[in-house]
């Protein structure tokens, strides 16, 4: 009796060959990538409501008392608001105006202490104690500041935006006794712009409140 396998005999059956085409590979991919996908829906929901989660947490906060205009005020605050936007959107005071919100234009000129600031560039928060006054601080009562009234009397404006800072910024030069002559009222109200060009009657409403006309 024959003990030789066949070849045949000895080999495994013949299967086909596990090496895909070059299209069953590109359309086996692409459907991978479409599990991956929509994998990635089905975890978005729970990644968004994470970062809903941060965002839903309140921001850094501290309380500041303050005296504007002669009232004082004790308010909480997001520690990145700034004097411009306190005054505006918290305490309602419209006056000092956002113009470039960068400290280059002077429309959100205020005092505070006395001393001349760009309240835009100003965080609220560190302003604790302080005496802020604005434009609308500066009246008593019906009766104007001479300074208000000398822009009346000539004609210091056309559009009035920019108007609120120069009259506090002119205020300002004057409490600094930078009012000698209308180059220096020039040279102290330089960060004050104003787009309309009605700079030489602003100096000469600054000369006429510090009493040089």
């Amino acid at each position: 009796m024959s003990t030789e396998t066949s070849e045949s005999a000895a080999l495994p059956p013949t299967r086909p060959s596990s090496t895909p085409s070059r299209r069953t590979f590109i359309a086996t991919t692409s459907a991978a990538g479409g599990v991956i996908a929509a994998g990635g829906l089905v975890a978005g929901p729970s990644l968004l409501g994470v970062e809903e989660a941060v965002a839903a947490e309140a921001p850094p906060s501290s309380r500041v008392s303050l005296t504007v205009n002669g009232k004082r005020y004790t308010v909480t605050v997001d520690n990145r608001t700034s004097l411009l936007d306190l005054l505006r959107e918290h305490l309602g005071l419209t006056g000092s105006k956002k113009g470039c919100n960068a400290g280059a234009c002077g429309a959100c000129t205020v005092l505070v202490d006395g001393r001349r600031v760009n309240s835009c560039l100003t965080l609220a928060v560190r302003l604790e104690g302080a005496a802020v006054t604005t434009v609308e601080g500066l009246a008593k009562g019906d009766q104007l500041h001479p300074l208000q009234q000398a822009f009346i009397d000539q004609d210091a404006f056309q559009c009035g935006y920019c108007t609120p800072g120069q009259i506090v910024s002119g205020v300002g030069c004057m409490k600094e006794g930078h009012t000698g002559s209308a180059e220096e009222i020039r040279e102290w109200m330089s960060g004050n712009i104003c787009r309309c060009g009605c700079y030489v009657k602003i100096v000469r409403a600054v000369e006429q409140a510090s009493g040089r006309k």
